[in-house]
């Protein structure tokens, strides 16, 4: 083993070729990588004909978080879900609202984050009363390693696991990541490969393909987001288009959430989307056939809750990441709708404010004690603490812990937050 790779992680699904190349089946990119080079997510490697991965110990979030917030909203309703991200992505999309971790590698060429083991993240997730692991805020496809080594232990401690994606897996990567993945939100960015050449510097067509080959080729829940781009990718023809493909490949129950756009990254000189937008996306969708249609970004919305789509009666009502109540039974009335929900391991129906809990499994090796002060907080907001992820997980006062890009802690309390971990504590 040479010096360059001592520390790094061997990469899955890589296919040798010609002159030492490595062929990549990650994601749709499918990189055929020289040796010395990298492939289009910039974090992954040929080292003398062999692929690695430069982020497997880059850990860049490790916090608790609602499920609702990824969102899933028929997946464990009420629960949190601990929220693990790696630096990078496949994407090069102009409006990211993470652009800070996701484009760190290819605008700095930086890749920077905490060791972080899968048993320390399974162990974090049940000791903050979460029932689930999400691979999030960055593409988890370009962190599979991670992903499948933490999902497939976290399986075994009846945790769940789910992935907010992109899209760009191959048919391959979500063979792969079957057995030990449950649910999964995919962002359909737009209906226009136009939208996806100049925005996101990809193609359309691959995100079609995943949703549908999950849809009809998997038992992975399946939620769908857009996110409404005022001028590029909201006009009726379109949204009608991207509604019926939903309708057509996935189902008329999938859920679809339609997000509120706020000025990020390299388009800060988009105005939000407006009320009026969404409204119309929404009945839009509904007017296709879909039976749960969801507006974020916007709490306080109607559409943030989930109605019969019978009846119409409200089933569980939201403000926010907060479910204010949750109506639905296990054996609804013979007059009731289907309504598609995955349940919580105890197969019953969560109320207002969860109190998930599950036995703390026997592990070799503990990690320390995670209810130690908050680490003091310095200038601009950097912590004055040692760059140690056992330190940075206070989670009985600071909820929100992420790593900023030079790997020193940068804590984000939120109140909603606040309240959903303290409800799993």
């Amino acid at each position: 083993m040479s010096k360059e790779t001592k520390n790094l992680k061997e990469a899955v699904l890589a296919q040798p070729a010609e002159d030492k190349k490595v062929r990549c089946t990650l994601c749709n990119w499918r990189c055929l990588i020289a040796p010395g080079n990298l492939g289009n997510c910039r974090v992954r490697k040929n080292i003398d004909g062999t692929l690695y991965s430069l982020n497997y110990d880059k850990v860049c979030a490790a916090n608790p978080d609602p499920i609702e917030k990824k969102p899933l909203f028929h997946f464990q309703p009420g629960t949190s879900s601990f929220s693990v991200a790696c630096v990078g992505c496949n994407f090069r999309c102009d409006f990211c609202q993470n652009w800070q971790i996701s484009q760190a590698a290819i605008d700095t060429g930086r890749i920077q984050g905490q060791a972080i083991t899968p048993r320390q993240i399974v162990t974090a997730a049940l000791r903050t009363g979460c029932r689930s692991i999400a691979y999030t805020y960055t593409e988890p496809t370009i962190f599979m390693e991670l992903c499948q080594e933490t999902g497939s232990l976290a399986k075994q401690h009846e945790l769940a696991n789910v992935f907010v994606s992109n899209g760009y897996m191959t048919t391959e990567a979500i063979d792969f990541a079957k057995k030990w993945l449950d649910a999964i939100n995919v962002d359909l960015k737009a209906f226009n490969p136009d939208y996806y050449r100049r925005l996101c510097k990809t193609k359309l067509q691959p995100v079609l393909d995943t949703i549908t080959y999950i849809a009809k080729n998997t038992n992975m829940w399946l939620e769908i987001t857009t996110l409404i781009v005022p001028g590029q990718n909201d006009s009726d023809e379109e949204l009608k288009k991207l509604a019926a493909f939903i309708v057509a490949n996935a189902g008329p129950h999938v859920p679809w959430h339609i997000s509120r756009f706020w000025p990020q990254y390299k388009c800060t000189d988009i105005e939000p989307t407006p009320v009026s937008t969404l409204e119309r996306a929404y009945h839009i969708g509904k007017d296709a056939g879909l039976h749960y249609v969801y507006v974020g970004n916007l709490p306080g919305a109607k559409a943030e809750s989930t109605y019969c789509p019978n009846c119409g009666r409200i089933l569980i009502k939201r403000v926010g990441y907060r479910i204010d109540a949750n109506h639905i039974r296990i054996q609804p009335a013979p007059n009731a709708a289907l309504i598609y929900q995955v349940w919580n391991y105890d197969n019953q129906p969560i109320g207002p404010l969860p109190r998930p809990r599950l036995p703390l499994p026997r592990l070799p090796k503990p990690l320390p004690n995670l209810s130690g002060p908050v680490p003091p907080i310095g200038p601009a907001g950097i912590s004055n603490a040692p760059p140690s992820i056992e330190s940075a997980l206070p989670f009985t006062r600071a909820c929100a812990i992420f790593l900023c890009a030079d790997s020193r802690i940068l804590p984000n309390v939120c109140r909603e937050t606040f309240i959903f971990s303290a409800a799993c504590s």
